[in-house]
């Protein structure tokens, strides 16, 4: 939620004053939300330092008072906490200092005259250098110095901003949110960090927040578009278009867990998702008609194939913008969803921010000044690229438009029993630059979108329908985006091979960013059109209706793409092409599709458990090596393979018409082949066979892996078929369920059940009860290795 108090208000009131000439002294008198632990002043560079627990604190520098000690802008929500902080000077400088780290503001020598070369080239801001240390003094981060160039963004005179940091030896630095490049290492790289639909490898997304492999992470404070370059020519450099001050927060930790933990407590934790989220959501570009959609979730019952969410995408309004449902093809919504509610289903319906000059509320919304607009007032009706950028963008970053176009979701969508809403274009798709907002330019706010548009439908579900758990399928993200309850995908990517590549160290690094929800389109969104196939198909193509004949290996793509996003946080099929249901394939891949949807629908009670605990600490379950191994230097770059929760690593198999790949099995740990059950010993590369119906998968020596009875969907009640236990080491794990439904777990807090394995013993026991009310006895399998 936007706060009126944020920085934007004392940017805009600093502007006026200084317009009228007022001193800085009249601009330190401003108030501030909350004092900061210390102002410390370097030569007329300002530093504010803010702590928020032991390990996190802001570091704020400006020129003038009033913005060193204004709030964070939007993103972070948590209050300032400096328990246990003091705050002591010395010869060094200015030391702040908790139970977890110590950060040093350097003393500054009062600058003698500069030489002739200093008069060209010595900057004209006061340096100022900082220190993190950790609590046992090892280094953390070194701030090296500021920046602040002027010059005019969108009619405006600002600033440039930005810092540098130093780079420790063996450093890397993962985050930053969604980028398919195709490489999770960002070290050596430069990342335009904004929201960008079109950016060339696939859609980015915009999060800054940056964490690394040693022990810390980096929170910036600004929502213009960002660029930063992580370990190049060895220094870590971020600049930020729009702005007056360096903002940012550090985050420390020794383990990866305990920088999601601080980032988790700034910006808002991630609430579970209903369970069905967990199953199958099937989708398509687009179900024309309510018989199909009807057709397609009666033909997964017809086929015992398990599915729990029909989403209707767009184009079912008579107009964009009208907000409403064209009941020529959709005669009776509420029926449609009573009868999928029968089949134990949910739905989802696309919302889309965009109003086209013909609907019945752009008048309106223009009139209120809730659309987005230029300077004169004039709304910005698309723009002049892309054919399909026709209406304008309501302005979410206004509450009373955020309000309104909740209600109008509520009243005329909401009431036909539609369960969950898909936010699209959360970019905005509407690129905001040169335009304006209700808080200021589009310029300033240029990734800030995505947070305030889905808090609409977070904060108004949370208001109007109190009891039902709330599910927002978005595709962009911003600092604390993940609190709205929204699950990611990765945006409308090509149906090819090269583009399942990137999917992996793309999912990988948003997850950690510390948005635990990512998929992507099964089989890709865009029709299907790529390359002659090199090899031979693994899949003969015959009776597949989703692609053209001459993509004679899309069912062999489709295939390897189902089964890696089985191993995703969320499973979605979807896609601009002909057929998208499972069994539009292809006879030969249906069967081994079917299988790998079974696995998926075993492994919920796993998958759920996973969800909850996410939800209490704040760490993703999808995870790049590098969170799990750090003490192995191999897994550092690693982007093509992952740990789904702590028992699984999958190693996704994304080149056409192979059989085995390599895999790297982590130092630390030994390793069981999950369908041989071969044990390998970590720390080295294996040839692990990949067979069309199989994809690379290992666990953990050490594991406890529940698995469910199969089901239809999640609203049926699933016991446990069995607990397999993996040997190795003594383990645990936490089993979780409630109603899958309602937010009563909030209240009652679910029911739980720890299961510890010996391995000296050789035995498993519960804390109690399992929450299925079964007895563990009779459902342990120990794995026997080969």
């Amino acid at each position: 939620m936007i706060k009126p108090t944020g920085v934007m208000r004392s940017i805009a009131i600093t502007k006026r004053l200084l317009a009228a000439g007022a001193s800085l002294a009249a601009l330190a008198a401003l108030p501030a939300a909350a004092d900061p632990l210390a102002i410390v002043d370097r030569n007329g560079g300002i530093v504010s330092i803010e702590p928020y627990a032991p390990n996190i604190v802001r570091v704020t520098i400006a020129l003038d008072k009033a913005l060193a000690v204004a709030p964070p802008g939007e993103g972070p929500n948590a209050k300032p906490d400096a328990s246990g902080w003091t705050h002591r000077s010395d010869a060094s400088g200015d030391v702040f200092a908790s139970p977890a780290l110590t950060l040093t503001v350097a003393a500054q020598p009062w600058p003698g005259a500069p030489t002739q070369m200093q008069r060209y080239f010595a900057p004209s801001l006061p340096p100022v250098a900082i220190s993190v240390r950790g609590a046992d003094g090892r280094p953390l981060l070194d701030m090296t110095g500021w920046e602040m160039a002027p010059h005019t963004v969108n009619d405006e005179k600002t600033f440039r901003v930005g810092a540098s940091f130093a780079v420790q030896t063996g450093e890397h630095y993962y985050g930053l949110g969604q980028n398919q490049e195709g490489v999770l290492d960002l070290k050596g790289r430069t990342i335009d960090c904004r929201h960008n639909y079109d950016a060339p490898a696939g859609e980015s997304v915009c999060v800054p927040f940056m964490v690394t492999n040693k022990g810390y992470g980096i929170v910036w404070d600004n929502p213009s578009a960002t660029i930063v370059s992580p370990g190049l020519n060895n220094a870590t450099h971020w600049q930020s278009n729009v702005g007056e001050r360096v903002s940012f927060f550090v985050i420390t930790g020794d383990t990866t867990d305990q920088l999601y933990a601080g980032y988790a407590r700034l910006t808002g934790a991630t609430p579970l998702p209903p369970k069905a989220a967990f199953g199958l959501i099937q989708s398509k570009a687009r179900y024309e008609t309510q018989k199909e959609l009807l057709d397609v979730a009666q033909g997964y019952r017809q086929r015992n194939l398990p599915l729990d969410v029909m989403v209707l995408d767009w184009f079912y309004w008579t107009r964009m913008g009208q907000l409403d449902i064209d009941r020529t093809y959709f005669p009776d919504p509420k029926g449609m969803n009573d009868t999928l509610h029968r089949l134990g289903m949910h739905s989802i319906i696309s919302v889309w921010p965009r109003f086209e000059r013909e609907s019945r509320y752009y008048d309106f919304l223009g009139a209120k000044g809730w659309l987005l607009h230029d300077k004169d007032g004039s709304v910005v009706d698309g723009l002049p690229i892309r054919a399909d950028r026709a209406g304008a963008l309501i302005d979410s970053t206004n509450p009373e438009a955020r309000q309104w176009f909740w209600g109008k979701i509520r009243d005329n969508i909401a009431s036909q029993g539609f369960d969950w809403f898909w936010l699209d274009e959360t970019e905005p798709d509407l690129v905001p630059d040169g335009h304006q907002f209700s808080i200021g330019s589009g310029d300033r706010y240029h990734n800030l979108y995505p947070l305030v548009h889905t808090s609409s439908v977070a904060e108004g579900s949370a208001k109007d329908r109190p009891d039902m758990r709330n599910l927002i399928l978005a595709r962009a993200a911003y600092l604390g985006t993940q609190r709205n309850g929204a699950l990611f995908w990765s945006s409308d990517v090509q149906s090819t091979w090269e583009a399942l590549r990137r999917q992996v160290p793309a999912g990988l690094g948003f997850t950690a960013t510390g948005m635990a929800y990512w998929s992507s389109d099964t089989g890709g969104w865009q029709y299907p059109a790529g390359p002659k196939a090199e090899r031979p198909p693994l899949l003969d193509p015959a009776g597949a209706t989703a692609m053209a004949p001459s993509y004679a290996d899309y069912p062999e793509l489709f295939t390897r793409w189902f089964a890696y996003n089985s191993f995703t946080p969320t499973l979605r099929i979807h896609g601009q092409r002909p057929a998208t249901a499972l069994w539009d394939y292809g006879t030969a891949a249906e069967p081994v599709l079917a299988n790998f949807l079974r696995l998926r629908y075993a492994l919920i009670p796993y998958l759920y458990a996973l969800g909850h605990q996410t939800a209490e600490t704040g760490a993703p379950f999808m995870r790049a090596l590098f969170m799990d191994f750090p003490n192995d230097p191999a897994v550092a770059t690693i982007g093509d393979e992952y740990m789904f929760g702590p028992a699984f690593l999958v190693a996704p198999v994304t080149d056409q018409g192979v059989t085995s790949r390599k895999v790297y099995l982590p130092a630390g740990a030994d390793w069981y082949d999950y369908w041989t059950d071969k044990r390998y010993t970590g720390g080295q590369t294996v040839d692990a066979a990949a067979p069309i119906d199989k994809i690379p998968l290992f666990v953990r020596a050490g594991s406890i892996v529940p698995m469910g009875v199969q089901v239809p969907s999640t609203a049926t009640a699933q016991p446990l078929e069995s607990i397999r236990v993996y040997p190795g080491r003594d383990a645990s794990f936490t089993l979780y369920d409630d109603d899958g439904v309602t937010n009563a777990y909030r209240k009652t807090g679910g029911k739980t059940a720890t299961l510890r394995w010996s391995e000296a013993s050789g035995k498993l026991s519960a804390s109690g009860r399992l929450p299925t009310g079964q007895d563990v006895g009779g459902l342990v399998r120990v794995v026997a290795a080969k």
